[in-house]
């Protein structure tokens, strides 16, 4: 082996974990914009506060892990589906955890007089983060009622209009056919217009 053989090995690694740094660098500054945004649409979707958080830093998470080396266009609806299937996930198991609650307040409430339900002493956050945003009462009603929304149309809704995302990259975030988006979208600007007027978005 040439020392010149050398210097072209030393140079190609070089330029190798310039690209990956840079790759880690463009990766930290796309996290980092759209991690509120990320945090907001997982709290409409799921209603608690440490929930969404979960959800958004697993979605980051596995974006980093298995989706880094992509370009980084691909990105953001690699990570909204992402964090759409951890929402979707986390309401599976909250409905899981809902049944075996009851059957475990039912199985109790012979043995106890009066059996406590844990979540009835859990005390409400949904509205915390909608209160310091709504300054006014037209941003309230809408916010109420994309929360009202079913699971999908607020989905759609929320990436087509909040993330900006097109019906192509909203399909692939949502794990569905374009047609369903625009199917969503459609019902969900009809359900939010009959819900706060025509002034709706």
């Amino acid at each position: 082996m040439s020392p010149d053989d050398d210097s072209a090995g030393a140079l190609a690694a070089a330029g190798s974990a310039s690209a990956q740094q840079a790759q880690r660098a463009a990766m930290e500054r796309f996290l980092a914009e759209v991690e509120k945004r990320a945090y907001q649409h997982a709290l409409l979707g799921l209603r608690h506060r440490e929930d969404a958080l979960d959800a958004v830093q697993d979605a980051m998470l596995q974006l980093c892990r298995r989706y880094a080396d992509r370009p980084a266009a691909e990105w953001r609806p690699l990570f909204f589906r992402i964090l759409v299937n951890k929402i979707q996930d986390q309401r599976r198991r909250r409905t899981v955890r809902g049944r075996w609650l009851a059957w475990w307040t039912q199985g109790n409430a012979e043995d106890d007089e009066a059996p406590v339900d844990p979540l009835e002493n859990t005390p409400d956050t949904r509205q915390e983060p909608l209160r310091r945003l709504a300054g006014e009462g037209a941003l309230r009603a809408v916010a109420a009622a994309v929360e009202a929304l079913p699971p999908r149309q607020q989905q759609a809704f929320l990436l087509r209009n909040v993330e900006g995302l097109d019906i192509a990259a909203t399909a692939l975030a949502m794990g569905c056919s374009e047609g369903s988006v625009k199917t969503h979208y459609f019902r969900a600007l009809q359900a939010l217009r009959t819900a706060v007027g025509e002034d709706a978005p």
